[in-house]
């Protein structure tokens, strides 16, 4: 009877990770880059060892985007043992909005700043999102492209709503100023790129 239910157990586990490993995997990417692999393993293999404590199989899909968080928080501590500096008040005036308006980088255009992010593609908003430091990355992540709500990254990352809700604004912020510093340094207000 145990090894059945220890099969049993084996089975749903094994349905859960398949599921949910491309979107693991899309989370990881986003939030540590290269070390995506690494996080998502330490993550299944804590899930593993923890499938026993899943009470719920619907809640399977955000426990293990939980683990997967911690996971990529941990390898993040270990790649960079301290913050990477952030000029703030640089950034807190930086208005992608102004620059673009300011710089006319599309000039005859009606519709100046969607030109501008048409120009980006997904491989481009992810080099950009890399740029930025965990601690800003992260949030905007979670918030902007997988949907979690402030408060429940706030409980994922285990800090105080108010430090999510001001990551995500000065991590907008740094997201705004490094898209045009990557527009830049790659050609994209060129030309030819257009």
């Amino acid at each position: 009877m145990e090894r059945s239910s220890r099969t049993d157990q084996l089975d749903g586990f094994r349905e859960l990770a398949s599921v949910q490993l491309p979107r693991l995997y899309s989370i990881a990417r986003r939030l540590v880059g290269d070390d995506a692999e690494d996080a998502v393993q330490d993550c299944l293999l804590k899930a593993f060892k923890r499938y026993g404590q899943l009470r719920e199989a619907d809640a399977g899909p955000a426990w293990l985007a939980s683990i997967l968080v911690n996971s990529c928080r941990d390898h993040a501590r270990a790649d960079a043992r301290r913050p990477q500096e952030v000029e703030f008040d640089e950034a807190e005036k930086f208005s992608l909005y102004r620059k673009i308006a300011y710089e006319d980088p599309f000039p005859y255009s009606d519709s100046l700043h969607l030109d501008f992010l048409a120009g980006f593609g997904p491989e481009d908003v992810h080099a950009v999102l890399l740029r930025l430091p965990p601690l800003y990355r992260v949030p905007l992540v979670l918030v902007y492209m997988e949907g979690f709500l402030a408060k429940e990254v706030a409980r994922l990352l285990d800090v105080p709503l108010g430090t999510v809700l001001a990551r995500l604004h000065r991590g907008r912020k740094l997201f705004e100023k490094q898209l045009w510093a990557y527009a830049e340094e790659t050609g994209l207000l060129t030309e030819e790129a257009r």
